[in-house]
């Protein structure tokens, strides 16, 4: 049985401009232990998703319009908020995009890494202090005793990373949400983060969801991958099937796009154009105007392509003109 399963997931805005259609009918599911990345563009409705499921959509303007998220038989879509308070930040931890906009710059870190123990297991004083310092020393924070009466901006961007990470497994929740955990950091850093978080990941076996947009993250990190673009997703399948062989028009794109895989002085691809504008969503292939390494003349035009399984776990959207 997953740990946690989603099914037709549907999450809306609705804003002075009209409706914007977020994330439209996702469905997707995580075991225990496993690494999934969530990967697409800016917009693409990847975080999102997983607001949704932590219940960290402001409602207004956000709504969720229908689906359930099955988390050890809670339905965290429907789920109560003083459920809630005892399932994110326990067993559901979230590492936010932005470090130095998730801490809080006027407290220091030790007031910051011991408030999860206070709210969710009572532990308080020397205890959870303590807690603390070994949270900084297992993520490679050096002199943790000293630097845990620091304040967020006498970190660097990584170690700022490697303190969220810290406060976000100091519970050893079931599962991890990482939302882009190495944007801004140089590629050094990048892999020492994801080195950290597969190292933790091994010995408190949390199922990890990594929502990226970088190609070259996902390879080296997941065991699965959904591709999600405008608010679905158009492609999911095991790691090692997706790299070797990519069925949608969307997944090549980002695939080429990614400069490792272009010749010295060859010039970068790109994907033209923009991704359409979710307040009136196409009710055709979305990814239609954008598709230059399939058949743009035979997406389909009168409806939304439907996810089916093309081969034996492998999932895409059906459009003739995404598949050529």
């Amino acid at each position: 049985m997953a740990l946690l399963d989603v099914r037709n997931l549907t999450t809306r805005f609705h804003t002075r401009n009209g409706i914007v259609h977020a994330v439209e009918d996702v469905s997707f599911s995580l075991e225990k232990g496993q690494t999934l990345g969530i990967v697409g563009e800016s917009g693409s409705g990847k975080s999102v998703t997983c607001y949704s499921m932590m219940g960290l959509i402001p409602q207004p303007p956000g709504k969720i319009h229908s689906g359930t998220a099955m988390f050890q038989g809670t339905d965290l879509l429907s789920a109560p908020e003083k459920d809630m308070l005892g399932i994110r930040g326990k067993k559901i931890s979230m590492i936010f995009q932005d470090p130095m906009t998730s801490l809080n710059p006027y407290l220091k870190i030790s007031t910051q890494l011991t408030e999860p123990l206070e709210i969710h297991e009572g532990i308080k004083g020397k205890a959870a202090l303590h807690r603390a310092i070994e949270a900084l020393e297992e993520v490679g924070i050096p002199n943790p005793e000293q630097r845990i009466q620091s304040y967020p901006h006498e970190f660097s961007g990584g170690m700022r990373q490697r303190v969220m990470i810290a406060m976000a497994l100091i519970t050893r929740p079931e599962i991890l949400i990482a939302d882009e955990p190495t944007t801004a950091l140089d590629v050094t850093v990048q892999k020492q983060v994801l080195d950290l978080i597969k190292s933790r990941q091994q010995e408190l076996g949390t199922a990890v969801v990594l929502i990226t947009h970088d190609l070259g993250v996902v390879s080296l990190a997941c065991d699965q991958v959904n591709v999600m673009y405008a608010g679905r997703i158009v492609e999911s399948a095991p790691a090692d099937t997706l790299f070797a062989s990519p069925k949608h028009a969307y997944t090549r794109a980002l695939l080429k796009s990614i400069p490792a895989t272009h010749r010295k002085g060859e010039k970068l691809y790109t994907i033209p154009g923009l991704p359409p504008n979710l307040t009136s969503p196409p009710a055709s292939c979305s990814f239609q105007p954008r598709n230059t390494l399939g058949d743009a003349d035979l997406c389909l035009t009168a409806e939304a392509p439907p996810l089916e399984e093309l081969e034996s776990g492998h999932f895409v959207q059906n459009c003739p003109g995404c598949l050529t």
